[in-house]
């Protein structure tokens, strides 16, 4: 079996992203974590998703919070970034999968 047929990968809409920082541990992933990440699925509330606001690049689970949207991370260190009017909301794809190396 192929990591291709393993992972179900829709090429050529999936692309590989490197973690950083902690601000999804609760999700289980980690900062070096490689996710697997999807542009031809749609964003749904309670996905992880790669997105950006006001151009600034982060990994974070995709929420509504009182009628707008919002991008809340697994680390309650870290506040909820609520869209509002001016700002810009850019999904760059849903995180499919997590690869996390087990040896350095």
């Amino acid at each position: 079996m192929s990591l291709d047929d393993l992972l179900d990968l829709h090429t050529p809409h999936t692309y590989i992203v490197r973690a950083h920082g902690d601000g999804m541990t609760g999700a289980g992933i980690h900062d070096n974590d490689l996710l697997v990440v999807d542009r031809s699925l749609l964003a749904e509330s309670g996905e992880v998703v790669v997105a950006a606001v006001n151009g600034e690049p982060l990994i974070r689970r995709l929420d509504i919070i009182d009628g707008t949207f919002a991008l809340v991370a697994a680390n309650e260190r870290y506040p909820a970034i609520r869209i509002v009017e001016g700002d810009e909301l850019s999904i760059w794809g849903v995180v499919r999968w997590n690869l996390h190396c087990l040896v350095n």
